[in-house]
């Protein structure tokens, strides 16, 4: 029941860090207003694969990352946290996709799959310290698969909603989408303020 528990929580967590509805309203800013339905599926598809590689190499090397800078990972909450609320601040006030749009507007749209769309767009520093966060909450195999299929599920999710952007755009609207990014955001954003709560209640006992 408590891994269901966790799991239920990672999905949804990770869900709204990577907000794919927003996500997918900020890569139509960048891509060609005559994108075809083929290279938006191409595009989708390349982003998704982009993801799912950062997230299996964050996992494997996370806590190489930690002891190599010598970071406790209390100090890494407090920090993510940080930066969590600075994303959930952002996607709540609904402000960002057009400095980026007009930053990224002269590439080709393929060129857009892997960066910035996949990477920062999609996993961006939130979704990197939240990852190592979870895998040092772990502590058998089988809580590591469960936060491995969590992410696929959102892998999949977000390729869905990209892939049939178009269609989400047309029928959710601008306006449709910016809720659903406002929403994302207050999730986000108590979920920020458990990580910093939590990660100095820590520090400040052991240091005591």
């Amino acid at each position: 029941m408590e891994l269901f528990q966790n799991f239920l929580q990672q999905t949804i967590t990770l869900f709204a860090i990577m907000d794919p509805i927003g996500v997918s309203a900020i890569a139509l800013s960048l891509l060609s207003p005559n994108i075809t339905k083929s290279q938006i599926a191409t595009i989708a598809k390349k982003s998704t694969t982009t993801i799912l590689i950062a997230f299996f190499v964050v996992l494997i090397t996370g806590d190489l990352i930690l002891k190599l800078f010598g970071i406790h990972e209390d100090s890494l909450k407090v920090m993510g946290g940080i930066i969590l609320l600075l994303m959930a601040i952002t996607m709540v006030r609904g402000i960002g996709s057009e400095k980026r749009s007009k930053n990224e507007n002269n590439k080709n749209d393929e060129e857009l799959a892997i960066i910035p769309i996949g990477i920062p767009i999609a996993f961006g520093t939130g979704l990197f310290t939240t990852i190592i966060i979870f895998k040092n909450q772990l502590s058998t195999s089988v809580e590591i698969f469960s936060l491995i299929v969590s992410f696929c599920i959102n892998a999949l999710l977000f390729y869905l909603v990209l892939k049939n952007s178009i269609y989400i755009k047309k029928y959710l609207g601008v306006t449709g989408q910016n809720i659903i990014t406002k929403l994302m955001g207050l999730i986000v954003g108590a979920l920020s303020v458990q990580f910093i709560i939590s990660g100095i209640v820590n520090l400040t006992k052991s240091y005591l």
